[in-house]
């Protein structure tokens, strides 16, 4: 995303919030002062924003509507003072009671905000309701070797859920369960500002459930591995990580590496011979 689109991002996000009748976002004084900031200085002071405590700042202040060049703040921060507008959006929101009351943390996503590659999932889980981060129980760890399989770091992908909380459990019960479609499209224009704001490259749904939620498609064993478009971006369908701990049958293990590859191409990474013969037999 070009220097003025990121500026039109958050000018249109901002302009958004004004017509449904907001008049103040809550911004951290810490964010202010680093937009002000060279970006080497911003980038250090965005690290510790989140511990401060917010302040209320007028739309109009945030974004004049014609703000001179020599104020205009850096693409970074203006894309991190977006994304931090839509977080603190996601983490008071109360549009499905029965998940807010039974949540232990809002999950709205991690990694890079220019991250060229981005994961959707369904919905967290017990582990990511408790440490408020997608993916970090086993489907989580296996989804980061995965990414460092690709050549590439978790911190440099961003990956986030269509359904920000974990669905709410019967009391006594243990696991976890499918979000229904009125859950997912309740909490979907979340994901929707995230992937306008970061304009990924290319997309990767990571199960038929995520898929259904995104697509409105079922079958992910006939989808993945063809090419979809959302939101003017490519999305490549494939199993969700949990699939494999499952079944760990090479021949499984391979579909969704070959899903992989084929985003890795399409990003125009590199890819060694040893990573294309991964899973292959002997």
């Amino acid at each position: 995303m070009s220097y003025h689109q990121l500026i039109d991002a958050a000018v249109r996000h901002l302009e958004e919030l004004k017509s449904h009748g907001s008049r103040f976002v809550a911004i951290n004084p810490e964010t202010l002062r680093a937009l002000s900031a060279p970006i080497t200085t911003a980038v250090s002071r965005m690290s510790n924003v989140e511990s401060r405590t917010p302040v209320m700042a007028s739309v109009e202040t945030i974004v004049p509507a014609t703000p001179p060049p020599s104020t205009f703040p850096s693409p970074l921060s203006a894309k991190a003072l977006a994304l931090a507008e839509i977080r603190e959006r996601a983490m008071q929101c109360l549009k499905c009671p029965q998940l807010a009351s039974t949540r232990q943390h809002v999950v709205f996503g991690v990694g890079s905000a220019d991250a060229e590659l981005m994961f959707v999932g369904e919905a967290p889980g017990a582990d990511e309701d408790l440490q408020g981060e997608p993916f970090v129980g086993a489907a989580g760890q296996l989804l980061t070797r995965m990414i460092q399989a690709m050549g590439l770091g978790r911190e440099q992908v961003y990956i986030a859920n269509i359904l920000k909380c974990r669905p709410n459990m019967p009391a006594g019960s243990s696991g976890n369960r499918k979000p229904t479609p009125d859950e997912m499209q309740t909490c979907i224009p979340y994901l929707h500002a995230q992937i306008d704001l970061i304009q990924p490259k290319v997309l990767v749904a990571l199960g038929g459930t995520a898929v259904e939620g995104l697509l409105q498609k079922t079958g992910i064993t006939k989808l993945r591995g063809q090419w979809e478009t959302y939101r003017g971006i490519p999305l490549m369908p494939t199993y969700h990580p949990a699939y494999l701990l499952h079944n760990q049958a090479p021949g499984e293990k391979r579909k969704v590496w070959e899903d992989l590859l084929a985003v890795m191409e399409k990003l125009g990474l590199p890819i060694t011979e040893k990573q294309r013969g991964y899973f292959l037999k002997a």
